[in-house]
This record gives C-alpha cells, structure tokens and sequence, in this order.
C-alpha cells in the first residue's frame, strides 16, 4: 500500500507536462542561408526525435524528482505498532462520607482506591479474578468535594498516578460538599489534552450533587454531562454510597443521587452502576475494563521501505543521459 511521506509536492507533477512542451516548442539558434542547395542532397537528419526526446527526457526527471520530494513509501508489514491507547479519566469523590467504613469493614475511599489499582496496574483479586492492567493507556486522577482539583494529569506513568491516588484522603469541614457538576467538567478539560484518541470518564461518588451558589455557581450534573456528550465521551457512572439509611429523608437523598448519575450515563452513551461493597465495585471495574478493551494491533508501522532515494537517483541519470545524447548523437542529428 503506497503512501507518501509528504504528499503536497504532488501537486507540482503538472509542471513535468508543461516543461516537456516547452522544451519541445523553444526556438533554438538558425543561421540564415539564402539557398537550400547546398544541403538538399544531404540525408535527413533526426532532429525532431533529439528534440522531443530531449523534451521529454527532462521532463521524466522533474516528475522523477519531484514524486522523490514527495516520499513514497510502502510500510514494512512486519513491524506494526502496538495499537495506541485510549485516555481515561477518574474523577473520584473524596468528600467526607467517603470516609464511611462500610465496605468490608474498609472505608468507601479506600475500597474505590484499591479497585482503581487492579485496573490500572492489574492484578488478582481475592475471588480469583484477573485484571490485565491498562498499560497503554493515558490516565488522570480528578478529585472533588466541593471543589475539584486535578491530582494528576493524563499520563502513562501509572506508578506515580497510583501513588497520588494512595495519598488521597477524604475532605472534611467547608470543603466538605458532593460537586458532581463541576467534577465532570474538570475531567473533560483533562480529556482535551488526549487529542485524537478515544476519551473515557469514570465517576465515583457515594452522594448526590449538593453544592449550590448564588449567581455563576457550579455547573449542574446533567449541564456537564452535555458537554461530554457534545464531545463523544462517554461517562460511565459509579454510585458506591451502599444501602440508604432507615429514615425516608435518607432514602430520597440516596435515589435521588442514584437518578443523577443513571441520567449523567445516559445522556453521554455510558453505563452506571451500583456498588454496596468491594466486591462489587471490583465487578463494576471488571465490566469497564471489558467494555473499554480495543484491538491489539493497529495499522501503524515502525519502518517504510522508501523510494525518494531511488527516484532522486533516475532524476540524475535522466539528466546525464538527455545531456550526453545532445552532446554526441542527438547534436550531430540536428546538425
């Protein structure tokens, strides 16, 4: 499969015509004689081959030379690269009921952090279930109470984005609140840094949306999730915030939350889920994993076989030769 390196110098092949009829229509030198006697017995000469062949000659080289500009190429099937990965982010909840010790006796934060480790840098988990890691992928960390913060840009260096994520703690006191909105913007801004690539976000939270200001306040959950889904990111939302209390205030707040994030999934061609303990949000991790699995190979090759170098190389021999022929046969042709 022919390809060009640079493919713009194309577009001065139209010239190698019109130099072929220039140099075919040029007037050349004449010496006047007032009689054609003394040579209308001579044989003819060839001097419409030596000046069309000399025409097209040069015209062969600059086409030569110029398809050599534009780098043609065919890919070493051999050397395929490994296909390029996708970009996540995790825009992970550490307000304060994150804290809440009920996941196996570990705290909500804690149980999310450890399945965010099986799915970055694999693993096996208590039950006998493999991760693969996402080695190739570009990864970031959001976190957000009531205000998100970045912790960790996109990145292939998964070691660091584990090691920040393990020093992440639940927030307490002002900063204290669940800004789902503003949590998801934050983590399209990051995604704008991935370029071309396919574009995931993760939400983990265990609350419903509950920082409200006055005036230009923080953007609400289904305005941000409008923004991922004008931009082909597809959100996949996690509810981890268990079983709702006894009280029916504690169970409106709990489906009110859940209602959130189903309709923020929904709304950017996601999924979401519900996770009550560390075994299901292992699950949960498991199936995104799945979901966002791509192929192996890809069509991008690591050498080119190229042929500017072997084109370069006719466009000097076209020129030697047109210039020997003038010199010796061609020259004695038109005289």
């Amino acid at each position: 499969m022919l390809s060009f390196a640079r493919p713009e110098f194309l577009a001065l092949a139209p010239f190698a015509v019109l130099l072929t009829l220039w140099f075919a229509r040029r007037r050349t030198a004449a010496l006047r004689y007032p009689s054609l006697n003394l040579v209308r017995g001579l044989p003819r000469g060839r001097a419409r081959i030596a000046i069309w062949g000399g025409a097209v000659l040069r015209g062969l080289a600059l086409l030569c030379g110029t398809i050599a500009a534009a780098g043609p190429r065919t890919p070493d099937l051999r050397t395929r690269l490994p296909a390029e990965g996708i970009a996540i982010v995790l825009a992970l909840d550490v307000s304060g009921s994150m804290a809440t010790a009920d996941f196996s006796g570990a705290s909500r934060l804690d149980a999310a952090k450890q399945s965010f480790r099986l799915f970055v840098a694999g693993g096996e988990t208590p039950d006998g279930k493999r991760f693969d890691g996402r080695p190739r992928d570009q990864i970031a960390l959001v976190t957000f109470a009531a205000v998100p913060q970045t912790a960790c840009p996109l990145t292939l260096n998964h070691t660091v984005l584990l090691s920040v994520t393990d020093e992440q703690k639940p927030k307490d006191g002002i900063d204290a609140g669940t800004n789902l909105g503003d949590a998801l913007a934050e983590g399209v801004i990051r995604l704008e840094a991935a370029g071309p690539r396919r574009k995931v976000l993760i939400l983990l939270s265990d609350g419903e949306h509950n920082v409200h200001r006055d005036g230009d306040g923080p953007l609400k959950p289904r305005q941000a999730a409008q923004l991922a889904a004008n931009l082909g990111i597809p959100v996949y939302a996690i509810d981890c915030g268990g079983e709702p209390g006894p009280t029916a205030d504690e169970i409106q707040q709990r489906a009110d939350g859940r209602r959130v994030l189903d309709a923020v999934a929904a709304m950017t061609g996601g999924k979401s889920f519900h996770a009550s303990n560390a075994e299901d949000l292992r699950a949960v991790y498991s199936e995104i994993d799945a979901l966002e699995r791509r192929p192996a190979e890809s069509f991008r090759y690591r050498r080119f076989h190229e042929y500017g170098p072997w084109l370069a190389a006719g466009t000097i021999g076209l020129l030697t030769l047109v210039a020997l022929l003038e010199l010796t046969w061609w020259r004695r042709s038109i005289e």
